[in-house]
């Protein structure tokens, strides 16, 4: 692994950490949100909350690696993007919703894995992709439970009846189709084994990595637009939409053969 450093712009946030690397046989471009593990660490990453410098490194990494055909892994665990008055008037909106765009017209496979904490927008903004997984015991939504609780009920011990609420686990959203993959954890999470972990998500990317490798450009893009598209959409809709594309390219494909007037008359 070989690390890459700051955005070309402002600085390098230790919140966010890119690089290139091999997983199995393959190259590929890791985007990580790494929280720190002792204190030192903790505040020099800014305790996993990434600035807006953070998310213009990140995309500055994944167009080189879109310039070299190198496919990108990003790997998720923040509480959020951070909210300090400095994040905001260096554009902490615009480089998320930047990233929102850019990401989602990629020409390279992207797998975005939640292995831990996915909260809001800070997890969103390296979270666009072909395929999104999740650790077992990870979460990811638009609020933590407490924020939540504290919002609705004005009280932080209602936080389980939040969480219950958000259907913010792995196994929920991987129900309403949000998620495409759950990765099994060792008996106990993730932490009781980093090797059993590793293994299982390596197998998982080299996996989908061949089978993305697979496919062309032009479906890649256009399988990962309707996947955006069809989030918050009822499953029916989603048929409607499915059947619709599928007319639509079959008439399009009928209009591209050309019709008995136009054909030469074989000789006899």
């Amino acid at each position: 692994f070989r690390e890459l450093h700051g955005d070309r712009c402002f600085g390098d946030d230790r919140a966010i950490i890119t690089g290139f690397g091999q997983i199995g046989r393959e190259r590929v471009l890791v985007v990580g949100q790494d929280k720190g593990k002792n204190t030192r660490q903790k505040i020099a990453c800014n305790f996993g909350c990434p600035n807006p410098e953070g998310y213009r490194k990140a995309m500055a990494k994944m167009k080189l690696a879109e310039k070299f055909g190198i496919p990108i892994v990003t790997l998720i665990d923040t509480p959020g993007a951070y909210p300090g008055v400095g994040a905001e008037e260096r554009g902490q909106a615009l480089a998320i919703a930047t990233n929102l765009h850019q990401m989602s017209l990629l020409r390279v496979p992207v797998i975005c894995i939640v292995i831990g904490e996915g909260g809001s927008g800070g997890a969103l903004g390296i979270a666009v992709g072909d395929r999104l997984a999740m650790l077992e015991f990870a979460y990811y939504s638009v609020i933590s439970p407490e924020g939540c609780a504290a919002i609705l009920w004005r009280d932080g011990s209602q936080a389980p009846k939040a969480a219950e609420a958000l259907r913010l686990t792995s196994k929920d959203l991987h129900k309403l189709g949000l998620v495409d993959t759950v990765i099994a954890e060792p008996l106990g999470g993730a932490h009781r084994s980093y090797h059993d972990t590793v293994y299982n998500v390596e197998k998982y990317i080299v996996k989908t990595l061949r089978e993305l490798k697979r496919t062309k450009v032009e479906n890649l893009l256009e399988n990962r637009y309707q996947k955006l598209r069809s989030i918050g959409v009822s499953q029916t809709e989603n048929l409607r939409r499915k059947t619709q594309a599928g007319k639509d390219r079959i008439k399009a494909a009928l209009e591209a053969v050309p019709s008995k007037s136009k054909r030469v008359p074989a000789k006899l």
